[in-house]
């Protein structure tokens, strides 16, 4: 048997950052006087509704004159009765879209509603700033959601209390577990009025195409508004609502807290500035509302802010979302341009039957080589969770092409290690959140597969076996604990496993995987084994494993490394915060394998000194001082076992057609003989 050491630990540092850059959606509209990006924004600190109401005036260019927001002008229209929707970004009008729930619950099938809003109409008021280019291009959202939009573009007339203010009015926003605290669900105003506003400073010039909302995220409370104005500007002075012809335009707005809802504006607005003013909400809530705004940023090519700022990148690599049929060609196409050392295959298929393909990349393809670890990487449990998916793809590509580039460090990884990547492995969620859209989706629409089963959630318990053996003080001699075999019932055909997570645990089983990684969507955080908590009266507990050290530093390598992820200034995601383990936390789920047939036998360990015992049955077991140093790759450690002396007789007595005999039990036959005969 082979002894390896800390093979694996290499790879993890090799393949943890990789960078994604995503060119944002430029709009093609006429050339726009842009602002002097050396002037302070001057803000008023008196409350909304005690300022006095402004008298029309002059618009700053580009934008033309306009009245303010607030003042008792016209009464605004009605809202029109709401039609049927078609398909999304033809005309302005509203979405919604359902979120998915798990069985045994059922699916809403509400339809999208879309109020009739006259393009013409909008347009004909010459107080409103409107790009006059293709007013049905789609725009991508400003980025809210994303973090994007930092916490001091946002603002708002008032809130309740620093968990509610305006940096919480982000769209599917979590609240933590006790709400009343810093992280809370929404943006909720300080007082229930129509003065009440949250506004987005997009820091340039930007054509506003639309605005996706949703109550606040609660367990206790229902929060939502049902209504609400548009207003932009130019310099967060002077305010121009959107028209619905002569009067004010209402949208609306949400009637419960969890579904996203779109509104179009009847035709988009050219501003630096966007407020969403409330003007009605849920009869016994408060005002409080999460955001997302669609936008494209114009081009600014005389603010140096922007120019120093811009996202770009020089590889020649596929930056774009990749529906199943698009993933699968991009696959084709990484294993076309380095054939000696990709080899696409499957390992099984979806609920609605579709391959679940993963590439493999190595010197040899297709062949396990002893004293070459073998990695993984998979993407895409929760089919909405599309990052990793996008992460997965990206790196295909760049191990390829740094390989033909003969990158020493792709190079020896390549030659050295043999990867698996596995960039979905739930295509039917991907699909059915491709088709809603990201921002109407919801946080659970395509989550679950097809038969509403969370993957993540779906392996077997293999800790309680290990902890309950351990309570017993079954381990090692009874229980072995480098390997735990699946229980029967959990591969039987009426066991609750998805078909998805069978064909894992199948390849898991086929590969001797030394290390892998799991890739979701959500906290910027590693997580690292166990994730299950040993006391079952607790929601929250630190377990460790035995190799705790091992799995901290490997962790703590990949975030050290990842721009954000040890960053004490990034903005939390939701509620927690993982700065005070650099961007690490013990939480993750750790599948190990059995060791197959050719003397492959890893343990990851540090570098440092190990006394290692190799036994197998037959065998006589064999010690020895093992040294892991810090040179790159695997430490060997090998062992020749001797068969004991009763397995060599047992194979001549085999070989002859004969039962070896037990010296023991003859002696022990002999002497129950001689006592009987005594009596």
């Amino acid at each position: 048997m082979a002894r390896r050491g800390a093979a694996a630990l290499a790879l993890a540092l090799a393949l943890a950052p990789l960078a994604v850059v995503l060119a944002a959606l430029r709009a093609q509209g006429a050339a726009l006087q842009a602002p002097d990006p050396h002037a302070q924004e001057t803000w008023s600190r008196e409350p909304y509704y005690a300022r006095r109401e402004p008298r029309p005036e002059p618009f700053p260019p580009p934008l033309p004159a306009g009245t303010g927001a607030g003042g008792r002008g016209p009464s605004p229209a009605e809202p029109r009765p709401p039609q049927k929707a078609t398909k999304p970004q033809k005309a302005p009008g509203t979405h919604r879209l359902a979120p998915q729930t798990p069985p045994p619950g059922k699916n809403s099938n509400r339809k999208g509603v879309r109020t009739k809003n006259s393009e013409k109409a909008a347009s004909d008021d010459h107080s409103i700033p409107v790009a006059h280019d293709d007013v049905r291009e789609g725009c991508p959202p400003l980025g809210l959601e994303t973090l994007k939009i930092t916490d001091f573009q946002l603002h708002a007339s008032t809130s309740k209390r620093y968990g509610l203010g305006a940096h919480r009015g982000r769209l599917n926003i979590q609240a933590g577990i006790n709400e009343n605290d810093f992280y809370d669900g929404a943006w909720c105003a300080g007082r229930n009025d129509l003065h009440q506003w949250i506004e987005v400073d997009a820091r340039r010039l930007t054509k506003f195409t639309g605005v996706i909302t949703q109550g606040r995220n609660s367990l206790w409370l229902s929060d939502w508004v049902t209504s609400y104005k548009v207003m932009v500007s130019n310099d967060s002075h002077t305010w121009v609502t959107v028209k619905n012809g002569s009067g004010d335009m209402i949208f609306e707005g949400n009637s419960e807290k969890e579904i996203p809802v779109l509104n179009e504006l009847p035709v988009p607005m050219v501003a630096r500035y966007i407020r969403i003013n409330p003007q009605s909400w849920f009869d016994n809530g408060s005002i409080c509302m999460r955001m997302e705004i669609l936008g494209c940023p114009l081009p600014d090519p005389n603010n140096y802010y922007h120019r120093r700022n811009e996202m770009t990148t020089t590889d020649d690599l596929d930056f774009k979302h990749h529906n199943y049929k698009e993933m699968r060609q991009l696959m084709k196409v990484v294993n076309e341009m380095c054939p000696n050392i990709t080899r696409i295959y499957n390992i099984g298929k979806s609920h609605q039957g579709l391959k679940l393909y993963a590439v493999e990349i190595s010197d040899h393809p297709g062949e396990h080589e002893v004293g070459e670890p073998e990695f993984h990487y998979i993407a895409g449990a929760h089919g909405n969770e599309v990052l990793g998916r996008e992460l997965m793809l990206l790196l295909m590509q760049f191990l390829c092409q740094e390989y033909l580039a003969g990158n020493a460090r792709i190079v020896r990884l390549v030659e050295e290690t043999r990867i698996h990547i596995l960039p979905s492995l739930n295509p039917d969620g991907y699909e059915k959140a491709y088709e809603g859209g990201s921002e109407l989706g919801g946080w659970s629409l395509g989550r679950w597969t097809h038969d509403g089963i969370d993957i993540n959630n779906n392996f077997p318990d293999l800790n309680t076996l290990l902890w309950e053996a351990e309570d017993r003080q079954n381990i090692p001699r009874k229980v072995p604990n480098h390997y735990i075999a699946i229980p029967e019932w959990f591969l039987s055909e009426n066991a609750t496993v998805a078909v998805e997570t069978r064909a894992v645990i199948a390849w898991m089983e086929k590969i001797p995987f030394v290390l892998g990684g799991n890739l979701q969507g959500g906290e910027l955080v590693v997580a690292y084994p166990y994730d299950m908590v040993r006391s079952m009266w607790k929601t929250q507990e630190h377990s460790p494993t035995p190799d705790d050290h091992v799995f901290r530093w490997l962790a703590y390598s990949y975030a050290s490394t990842h721009r954000l992820m040890t960053d004490a200034r990034r903005r939390v995601c939701h509620t927690e915060d993982f700065q005070k383990e650099d961007g690490t936390v013990n939480g993750a789920s750790w599948h190990t394998v059995a060791g197959t047939s050719d003397g492959d036998y890893w343990r990851l360990l540090n570098p440092g000194e190990y006394v290692v015992t190799a036994k197998a049955e037959g065998f006589t077991s064999s010690t020895k001082n093992c040294m892991v140093g810090y040179d790159m790759g695997a430490t060997h450690c090998d062992f020749t076992l001797s068969k004991t002396n009763l397995a060599r007789i047992r194979e001549i007595m085999e070989k002859f057609g004969k039962q070896p005999i037990s010296l023991p039990a003859r002696r022990l036959k002999l002497r129950g003989r001689k006592r009987r005969q005594r009596g």
